[in-house]
């Protein structure tokens, strides 16, 4: 007999060689037909792999990331079968699951493939499908794959064959196809109801430029028809959201080929908008005990080489800038820490003094490669809202966990209500990865770990995503559309203070290295705001909108009433304007909902004689004829409702 422990914590006893699916049958027939894959000891594993000692089994659906990467690898089995009964002379390479369906990559040699090819391919697929045709894997020894994938004369499946070791090579069968695979996958085909091929692109052999462009094949599957139309209707909000389409249309940023690739130039509104996130965190910062430094934007090649960033990033960074001096030379900053820990260094320290907290809006550049770019989430300059703590040992319990409430803070002012936490920790079976002692690494994960219990995050574990100095503790977020985004660091570094030889003198009258604290709740602030124009559409929380009401005049003989109304609203310090131009209401009102204007403010014979204005919120609202003091008053409060100070 061998022991099952189930997710809930519960340890069911079952023969030598239960499968997976037999589990899931011995619990509910209805679980089981929804099982599509199992995760057993943390490996994935198929349903119908016999199960042979004790363990930890997952039972996995479409519900489930694994369950859904399962699924989507497995259609793509059916793509390449498909393709292969189409267009006999290809040559099949790899097609794996990816964050959102999958992908196979072929080599067409000399057939041609289009996306007119891709409603023929899908309905071959679907009726592949229908077979209902079980997934099984199978081992092969090295000679006999190699035979096999030298007699259909492919190079690809041959070249991979030959970096793998004899005895660990399984093939996957179903139907009358075959593929080399290690597994991964739904019971049987007949899972797939609803099937789209998404786009087709051209792909190197193994992602080098000098290797052989294969043509890849995107597509999306999903076990029911119904989900697929959702999902399709969401790409299309998607589309509507994109913030490079947002910020052009509410002329926030823009790009010039004149300026370089991946640097945004900041139009006024998006200026002003930045300006707001900025002061709403140096104002949180400030009540929280953080002191505002400024670090210059280049930095003698000397400053990266001891903090390690040259050697990690030094051949991704741009190139070091020369100067007359003979030998000298500069880097633009890919980091703000560095220059941090040197303004700590600028004097001496007691434990009296600890913690001290820098915080500083720096920006840093990276050289991305062209490919790469993508409006304001992938840039090569950008602004992080950087924070450095330095502090006892005994000090950092409490200091991380008041960065999570900082965090938090911001998150819930934004929006961004639905969210999990991810500890990153280092990879114990690739130390060469990480600079520091096992000793500093142990202490600072252990004090992650233990600051997200006492929490209460909804947390999970990474092993290997930690940063080269340190672990750290990422949030995920989810935004309107339910994609997810890595939203706010924080990190706990052990090995910048020791190799900067940061030092405070302690109650002992000895010298001690402090611990430091690398945190940005908004990260990048370009990539902050492009999700956060996505998730709101444009529609950004009152306070922070860059126009929060507009006045429209009728005509301009009401114009200097209108004038008066704008002078009143900047009393209040409500952010207006006035349209005095000589187009017709309807537009005037088309344009601003387009703009994403929260309140219009129409103006008019009545008005004028009653000193008041007829509110039109966006969205179609009418919220009648009022004084100017009373729409203040309701503007103000809901701002108020909006965003609170930040607490300590």
């Amino acid at each position: 007999m061998i022991n099952i422990t189930l997710p809930d914590g519960s340890v069911k006893q079952y023969e030598d060689g239960t499968t997976p699916i037999q589990v899931a049958l011995s619990i509910s027939s209805g679980l089981a037909r929804n099982v599509i894959s199992a995760k057993f000891n943390d490996t994935i594993v198929e349903t119908t792999t016999p199960l042979h000692e004790d363990g930890n089994l997952v039972l996995l659906t479409f519900n489930d990331d694994e369950g859904k990467q399962a699924f989507w690898h497995s259609t793509s089995h059916i793509l390449a079968q498909a393709i292969v009964k189409m267009y006999p002379d290809v040559n099949l390479t790899i097609g794996p699951s990816i964050e959102n369906g999958f992908y196979y990559d072929v080599d067409l040699n000399g057939e041609v493939i289009s996306e007119n090819d891709f409603p023929k391919i899908e309905a071959k697929m679907l009726e592949l499908a229908r077979g209902k045709h079980d997934f099984e894997m199978r081992s092969v020894s090295k000679s006999k794959a190699l035979e096999y994938y030298k007699s259909k004369n492919n190079p690809f499946k041959v070249e991979l064959i030959e970096n793998l070791e004899d005895g660990e090579i399984t093939f996957c069968d179903h139907d009358d196809f075959t593929d080399l695979c290690r597994g991964g996958h739904i019971p049987n085909t007949g899972f797939v109801k609803a099937v789209k091929l998404m786009n087709i692109a051209g792909a190197y052999w193994r992602g080098d430029e000098n290797n052989p462009q294969l043509t890849r094949i995107y597509g999306v599957s999903f076990p029911k028809q119904k989900e697929l139309k959702e999902y399709l209707e969401l790409l299309e909000e998607a589309k509507k959201r994109d913030h490079r389409k947002l910020g052009k249309e509410l002329k926030l940023f823009t790009f010039s080929q004149k300026v370089g690739q991946g640097l945004p130039l900041w139009l006024p509104k998006g200026a002003a908008l930045r300006d707001r996130l900025e002061k709403f965190l140096k104002d949180a910062q400030e009540a929280a005990g953080y002191q505002p430094v400024v670090s210059p934007h280049i930095g003698q090649k000397e400053l990266y080489m001891t903090s390690g960033h040259y050697q990690k990033y030094g051949e991704d960074s741009f190139q070091t800038i020369k100067t007359p001096q003979d030998g000298e030379e500069y880097l633009l900053k890919p980091m703000n820490c560095p220059h941090h820990c040197e303004i700590f260094n600028s004097q001496a320290w007691s434990y009296r003094d600890l913690p001290q907290r820098y915080a500083e809006f720096g920006t840093v550049y990276r050289y991305e490669q062209s490919g790469e770019l993508h409006g304001l989430t992938r840039v090569r300059g950008f602004t992080q809202d950087d924070a450095h703590i330095f502090c006892m040992p005994e000090q950092l319990d409490e200091e991380f966990k008041k960065v999570i409430d900082l965090v938090l803070y911001v998150f819930g002012s934004l929006g961004f209500e639905n969210f999990t936490a991810q500890v990153s920790l280092r990879d114990p079976e690739n130390p060469s990865k990480y600079i520091g002692s096992d000793e500093n690494w142990t202490k600072a994960e252990a004090a992650i770990l233990n600051a997200a219990e006492e929490k209460g995050l909804n947390y999970k574990v990474e092993t290997g995503e930690a940063a080269f100095y340190g672990p750290k503790l990422d949030f995920m977020v989810k935004d309107a559309l339910g994609r997810q985004w890595q939203l706010g660091t924080i990190q706990v570094d052990y090995n910048l203070p020791e190799r900067f030889e940061l030092e405070y003198k302690g109650s002992d009258n000895e010298m001690h290295r402090p611990v430091m604290i690398h945190r940005a709740p908004f990260g990048s602030l370009e990539r902050f705001i492009a999700i956060l124009l996505e998730h709101t559409g444009g529609n950004f929380p009152l306070w922070l909108m860059p126009e929060q009401a507009t006045i429209l005049s009728i005509s301009e003989k009401y114009e200097n009433y209108s004038k008066k109304v704008l002078s009143l609203l900047k009393k209040h310090e409500i952010r207006a304007t006035f349209d005095n131009r000589g187009e017709t209401m309807g537009k005037k009102i088309r344009e601003a909902e387009m703009n994403k204007i929260p309140y219009m403010l129409i103006v008019g014979e009545a008005e004028v004689d009653n000193d008041t204005v007829s509110v039109r919120k966006h969205g179609g609202d009418d919220l009648g004829e009022m004084p100017i003091e009373s729409f203040a008053k309701i503007l103000n409060a809901e701002t108020e409702k909006e965003i609170y100070k930040f607490e300590v």
